[in-house]
């Protein structure tokens, strides 16, 4: 049997949400947790569930709270009616993230992928949960940017590269050079690995935007919509580039 808590500060959203699980005969709910404040004392003193049914934005908080300050090992799977926080989410032994509302389909679909991550008793208390969910973790598919006073959604199909400069990361296309609220490193998590690669400190590119490779006396590239001349691979980083294209 699958423990599972629900933590959910809408009620409606709430019974929705046990009324889905309630067809489930494998799953027990044991628990449903209405806030930050009310999930803490649970993780503090209670037994951890299998399976965490987790809002993100609570009345007192973000459910992240929870799990930031008082660590789990429990897979959660994400029920939320925003998607700009799955970068923190991944981050959070995430292995799904259900926009509301929730349909029964992509509840199950969910589940049946969590199945596929149990392992068997004799070292379940041993796992390592983010490199389990890594193996199957969803790739970015897209950024929200803000340009002026608007937001534009921008499809990471459509960016040639992700670079730092004066402690912000940007994107680039065709159109523009967009500022983002990620690090190169969180964008390195998430990234598609067989479009995307982190050429050195500053850059990350996309391998659909390569025009030309230069490989004397060290591999620089000429890209799409570069925002310079020409990008150095690392020294380090030579060998898993050749690796990376062919």
């Amino acid at each position: 049997m699958i423990t599972a808590i629900i933590i959910e500060d809408e009620k409606p959203a709430a019974r929705k949400l046990e009324r889905m699980l309630g067809l489930f005969a494998d799953i027990e709910l044991v628990e449903t947790i209405n806030s930050v404040e009310e999930g803490i004392d649970f993780f503090r003193n209670r037994k951890h569930p299998d399976l965490i049914f987790s809002d993100i934005v609570l009345g007192d908080g973000l459910s992240f709270d929870i799990f930031e300050k008082t660590p789990v090992k429990s897979f959660i799977i994400y029920t939320t009616a925003f998607d700009n926080y799955t970068l923190r989410a991944f981050k959070l032994n995430s292995i799904d993230y259900l926009l509301k509302p929730v349909r029964q389909e992509d509840l199950s679909a969910a589940i049946e992928k969590y199945k596929t991550f149990l392992p068997s008793e004799q070292y379940y208390n041993k796992l390592n949960f983010n490199e389990l969910i890594k193996k199957d973790k969803p790739k970015l598919s897209r950024i929200v940017a803000k340009i002026g006073y608007n937001l534009k959604i921008i499809q990471t199909d459509e960016i040639s590269c992700f670079f730092s400069e004066n402690k912000i990361v940007y994107a680039q296309t065709s159109e523009r050079v967009s500022p983002t609220d990620f690090t190169l490193d969180e964008l390195s998590d998430v990234l598609d690995s067989e479009k995307f690669f982190r050429v050195n400190r500053q850059f990350i590119i996309n391998i659909n935007f390569i025009k030309n490779i230069h490989t004397s006396p060290y591999y620089k590239l000429e890209m799409q919509f570069q925002p310079s001349e020409e990008i150095a691979v690392s020294r380090e980083k030579t060998k898993d580039f050749k690796d990376w294209i062919n």
